[in-house]
């Protein structure tokens, strides 16, 4: 080396140094962070954060979270025997096994409980409680009538059943009541507390989670204690069917399978990095090294992540596992150039890899930022996590590297042939066999575009296990429950506008339900009448059963006299209160912007016509709102579709930009394999059935941002084969680690994982044939730019 290039060394080595020690400082301090984040477990589970928000209408995403946040804690089993005895005998041992054992959820109540309590709630306030039925019939019969009917439910053996006594309900208006509560709120539970139903008798076992359902640790605590409780119960009653539902029970699911796949992936992409790595290298110094800056880069994005949003999905974690496939590329690339150089020589390698390097970092840095462009709080940790995390990775091995790099690293024989094929890779030129070659990808091309198909419905997304789903769907059936999807928003300036607004909705979705558009819904106001229906109907049932009880006492020869009732109303405080509102409770949101609010849930919508008609029930009302949040969040995962597209397209212009202020005429030989692999992906997508969905598309931005690292490998070290086989050591890792996020479960990562094994692919297989021929733009050890 000549005395310049030792001066120069020496200034690069003082500089060096101080830029070490302070990324050692703060490595220092992230380790104590990371510290302190495992002790406190802030991982977080919860799906829903993942969503997009509602730039437009803060109140619906208001509305929409509380109605999640009433039901993210509730369970329901049910127990069906042959008969009452057995359902009751597998109820108590059910119980009994979860009795004895510490779990993160307790009983909600029991339902035969429930009906008690409501009764004696309900009773004094028997006489302003009509169905419209009842109104009905009471305006239109004659007294003479009624009373006919009165007398025959006081002496007939066969009268129907009662509730009160028979001068307290004279014609029996109460039990219809209720029966029409039954019908239409999904309250198929008899006085017993057991459901008669598809030949069985159901006992029906209400839950609730201590804790969020969504913060759980991966570990099947919910299920392991239910399959316990179902195995005491079987082994009282051999032939029991256990249903089960809730959002815990899916949110365990969920996070169980996302902690299998962080170890699977994780672990999994590491092995291939270190494998890899000893194959090319054939020392243990590369494979820690680059262990090492894994393990900051990791991290560090981890400590990030969590001081910015406050705590680290579970998903960030499983998608930030597959960032070891992106990371490794600056360690891999900077032992490829090390090999059979002498040690002094790894101050200039330095200065010949940090164009290239930083500007892999910078187009990699970019695609990810563009994650954070939509408004998925998810995607936004992803990319912060990401570009952290890479920035990490990149410091390490620049600042640490030349330092901790100081033998000397021979060249293996799998490094040297992996190397050497670079010369026998062909190279695009202008002749007929390329030609050929390149209508035989535009056919491709457009045959596999021809055939791709978009699907943005939110649905597609759903990872639940399919038993799960398959006995949600029976509980459903049977109970009623309604789905927290679709449900009609009712606003108010007070509580009594809000329940005369409900009031007036439900009398136009009677006929829908009469039609068979529609199973059944839940309301307040079908509970809690307006004051101004309580007193309507007080008035119409003094007037009637007085003049019934006329009637009767005339007939019997006697004077009868009607019971008396209060005559103040029901109010929504005193039902709030009682423990009758508990399955009702998360109807009623309360304050809502500057109104008062409240929902009205269905059960067994189908299809787009009982759609059609919801909107066409809630049209002209003041105050109602028909909201169907898959269809928006559908409508919604289109438009971010349709937006990143777009911005993938300026991503490429900003790339293509920052590569031309590099390499001018060779800008092109970066990008056009990108390019390419990316159009083909998209067609073989196509070709091969797979729609097209948002996740497709941000993952062709990352595709964007890691491929062209490729391109501009080749290009900045022209004809040099050590940048081949960090190209192709670096490929293979990335293609393994975002190849493992295909084999997830969770549909949105499947779709990462699948363009980017497609993509990642394609890109290694095309780079070499756009690389030039002339020499490298510089050599280590020397000043010769061209």
């Amino acid at each position: 080396m000549t005395d310049a290039a030792v001066q120069r060394d020496a200034r690069y080595r003082a500089l060096w140094r101080w830029l070490a020690l302070g990324w050692l400082l703060l490595v220092i301090a992230i380790g104590w962070h990371q510290w302190r984040f495992w002790q406190q477990s802030r991982i977080d589970s919860d799906v829903l954060a993942m969503l997009p928000q509602d730039a437009d209408d803060r109140l619906l995403a208001d509305a929409t979270r509380r109605i999640a946040d009433a039901s993210a804690r509730q369970m329901v089993v049910l127990l069906g025997a042959a008969d009452a005895g057995q359902a009751q005998q597998a109820q108590a041992a059910y119980l009994g096994a979860l009795q004895a054992s510490t779990l993160p959820f307790e009983p909600a109540g029991d339902a035969q409980d429930w009906f008690a309590q409501a009764q004696a709630f309900y009773a004094p306030h028997r006489d302003r409680l009509l169905t419209p039925q009842q109104r009905q019939r009471l305006r239109e019969e004659p007294a003479a009538a009624l009373a006919e009917s009165a007398l025959a439910s006081l002496y007939g053996p066969m009268g129907a059943p009662r509730l009160t006594a028979w001068h307290a309900d004279p014609l029996g208006l109460w039990p219809q009541w209720w029966q029409a509560r039954a019908a239409s709120s999904g309250l198929r539970v008899g006085e017993d507390g057991l459901l008669h139903a598809d030949g069985r008798v159901w006992a029906v076992l209400q839950f609730q989670t201590r804790a969020s359902a969504f913060r759980l640790d991966g570990r099947r605590t919910i299920e392991d204690a239910l399959d316990r409780a179902a195995e005491a119960a079987r082994a009282q009653v051999a032939d029991i069917t256990e249903l089960r539902a809730g959002v815990p029970l899916h949110a365990e699911a969920a996070a169980v399978q996302a902690s299998r796949e962080v170890n699977v992936i994780g672990l999994g992409s590491l092995a291939a990095v270190l494998l890899l790595a000893w194959l090319a290298f054939r020392s243990l110094r590369p494979i820690l090294l680059v262990a090492m800056s894994l393990l900051i880069g990791c991290a560090t994005a981890l400590s990030i992540t969590a001081m910015v949003f406050g705590n680290v999905h579970l998903l960030t974690l499983i998608f930030g596992a597959s960032l070891i496939g992106v990371a490794e590329d600056y360690g891999i690339h900077w032992f490829a150039s090390r090999r059979g150089k002498h040690p002094d020589q790894r101050w200039s390698l330095l200065r010949y890899l940090l164009p290239g390097l930083s500007l892999a970092l910078l187009t990699s840095a970019l695609a990810y930022l563009a994650l954070g462009l939509a408004p998925f709080p998810g995607l936004r940790q992803m990319a912060l996590f990401s570009v952290v995390g890479l920035a990490a990775a990149f410091l390490t091995v620049i600042c640490w590297f030349p330092w901790l790099d100081g033998g000397a690293l021979r060249v293996s024989g799998f490094s040297r042939w992996l190397a050497d094929t670079l010369q026998r890779w062909p190279r695009v030129r202008a002749s007929r066999g390329w030609a050929v070659a390149g209508l035989a990808m535009a056919v491709l091309l457009a045959a596999g575009l021809w055939r791709l198909q978009t699907d943005d419905d939110l649905r597609s997304l759903q990872s639940s296990p399919q038993a799960l789903l398959d006995q949600q769907a029976g509980i459903g059936r049977l109970l009623g429950m309604p789905s927290p999807a679709q449900f009609f928003l009712v606003r108010g300036a007070d509580s009594e506008t809000v329940l005369q607004r409900e009031e007036a909705l439900l009398q136009r979705l009677a006929p829908v339900v009469a039609a068979g558009q529609l199973r059944g819904y839940r309301a307040i106001s079908d509970w809690l009448p307006s004051n101004a229906a309580q007193q309507a109907d007080a008035e119409l049932t003094a007037r009637v059963e007085t003049a019934v009880m006329t009637e009767v006492g005339a007939a019997l020869g006697e004077p009868l006299q009607r019971a008396a009732f209060p005559a103040q109303p029901l109010t929504l405080e005193d039902w709030l209160a009682s423990p009758v509102s508990q399955p009702f409770r998360q109807l009623w949101l309360g304050p809502l912007g500057t109104d008062v609010a409240s929902v009205v849930m269905l059960d067994g919508l189908h299809g787009e016509a009982s759609m059609q008609a919801m909107q066409a029930a809630a049209a002209g009302l003041p105050g109602v709102r028909w909201v169907d949040r898959t269809g928006d969040f559908s409508r919604l995962l289109a438009y971010y579709r349709v937006q990143m597209s777009w911005l993938l397209l300026a991503g490429v212009a900003a790339v293509f930009a920052a590569l031309w202020w590099r390499y001018r005429g060779l800008a092109w030989r970066a990008l056009a394999p990108t390019l390419l692999a990316g159009l083909l992906t998209v067609a073989l997508l196509g070709l091969l059935g797979q729609p097209l969905q948002l996740f497709n598309v941000l993952a062709l931005l990352l595709l964007l941002g890691m491929g062209i690292d490729y391109g501009i490998f080749l290009v900045e070290h022209r004809g040099d084969a050590s940048a081949w086989l960090a190209v192709c050591v670096g490929a293979a890792s990335t293609w393994l680690s975002f190849g493992l996020l295909a084999l997830s479960a969770t549909p949105a990562l499947r779709a990462f994982g699948l363009t980017l094994l497609f993509g990642i692919g394609l890109v290694w297989l095309i780079s070499p044939l756009f690389r030039p021929l002339a020499a490298p733009l510089s050599n280590p050890g020397t000043d010769k730019t061209e």
